[in-house]
C-alpha cells in the first residue's frame, strides 16, 4: 500500500473514527488527538496483511479512547460544576441516507446520552458505541477490545441497561424542536416570564457548565419557577448586543450565543411533549472555541 492509498484509506474511514472517539471522550480535542494518534500509528504500520482497514483503524481508536478515557477520569472528578460534553456540529447528510440510522447516530450523540456514558465503565461505554451507534458485531467489537465474545456481550448488556434506565426521553422532531427553541430564545430575551413558564415542564432542570472559568450555577437548578427565573435574570443583566444563531448541535438545533460578536454560551433543549424538561447550558469558554470562526461568518 502506498503513501498516498494510506492517506486515502484514513480519510475515508476520518468521520466514524472521529464519531467513536467523541462518543468515547465527550470532549471534540481529546477525540483529535486520538484519530490523530490512530493515522500516525497507521502511517508507521505495516499494511500489507490488513484486510478490513474500517476494523483495524476502529480497534486502534477504540483502545486509544479507552486509555484517554481512564487517564481524564480524575480530571473530571475535579471538575468546577457539572460537566457537559462539547457541543458539537453533527449534519449527517447524505452519507447517512437512512431516516432510522440517523436518528440512531443522533440519539448516540445527544448530550443526555453522553452524560449518561459518563458514568459508564471505559469499557463498557466503548462497547455500547461500538455496538448502539455504529452497529459493529460482537465478534469485532470482541477482537478491538481484546476480550472475548461471551464477555463483550455481557458489557453490552450491562451497558444497554443502565442507558435506558438512566436517560431521559426527549423528542427527536426536528420541526418542533427547532419551534420550541425559538419560542424559547422569544421568551428569554424578551423578558416574558408567563410565555417562558408555559414552555417549561414543572420539574424542569437546568445544568450550567462553566468550568470555573466562566459564570455558571455550581449546582443543577429544578423546577419551573426557579430556572424561569434564573433565565430572565441572566437576561436582564446582559448589558451587549445579543446575537443568537441556531445550529444542530448534537442531533438537534441549539442556540449559539452572542455578546458584541464574542461567543457566550451554546443552549441546548431537552424537549418532551411540547414543553422543555431540561436546559443545558456551556459557557466553558474551552469547549466553545470551535465557534469562534463560525459566531463571525
Amino acid at each position: 500500500m502506498t503513501a498516498d492509498t494510506a492517506t486515502d484509506v484514513f480519510e475515508n474511514h476520518r468521520s466514524v473514527l472521529t464519531g467513536v472517539a467523541y462518543r468515547m471522550l465527550g470532549r471534540i480535542t481529546d477525540a483529535e488527538d486520538v484519530v490523530q494518534e490512530a493515522w500516525l500509528r497507521w502511517s508507521a504500520a505495516p499494511r500489507e496483511d490488513v484486510r478490513e482497514p474500517r476494523a483495524f483503524l476502529v480497534r486502534i481508536v477504540t483502545r486509544l479512547a479507552v486509555d484517554r478515557l481512564r487517564q481524564v477520569r480524575s480530571r473530571r472528578e475535579a471538575y468546577v460544576g457539572p460537566w457537559l460534553p462539547d457541543p458539537v456540529v453533527t449534519h449527517f447528510g447524505p452519507a447517512v441516507p437512512d431516516t432510522a440510522e440517523k436518528a440512531v447516530l443522533a440519539d448516540s450523540v445527544s448530550v443526555a446520552v453522553l452524560v449518561v456514558l459518563e458514568s459508564l465503565s471505559p469499557l463498557e461505554r466503548a462497547v455500547f458505541v461500538l455496538r448502539e451507534a455504529f452497529g459493529f458485531p460482537y465478534a469485532e467489537i470482541a477482537v478491538a477490545l481484546d476480550r472475548g465474545e461471551p464477555a463483550v456481550r455481557q458489557l453490552a448488556g450491562r451497558a444497554r441497561r443502565h442507558v435506558e434506565e438512566r436517560k431521559p426521553r426527549y423528542d427527536v422532531d426536528p420541526a418542533q424542536c427547532r419551534d420550541l427553541t425559538e419560542r424559547f430564545l422569544a421568551a428569554a430575551a424578551g423578558g416574558d416570564i408567563e410565555g417562558l413558564l408555559a414552555l417549561l415542564a414543572p420539574d424542569v432542570r437546568l445544568v450550567g457548565d462553566g468550568g470555573g472559568k466562566s459564570r455558571a450555577p455550581l449546582r443543577i437548578i429544578d423546577s419551573a419557577d426557579k430556572v424561569g427565573r434564573f433565565l430572565l435574570a441572566v437576561a436582564r443583566e446582559q448589558s451587549g448586543r445579543l446575537d443568537a444563531r441556531i445550529l444542530e448541535l448534537n442531533g438537534g438545533p441549539a442556540l449559539l450565543l452572542l455578546i458584541e460578536d464574542e461567543v457566550d454560551s451554546v443552549v441546548q433543549l431537552g424537549i418532551l411533549d411540547g414543553v422543555v424538561h431540561c436546559v443545558y447550558i456551556v459557557r466553558n469558554p474551552d469547549k466553545l472555541h470551535q465557534f469562534s470562526t463560525a459566531g463571525r461568518s
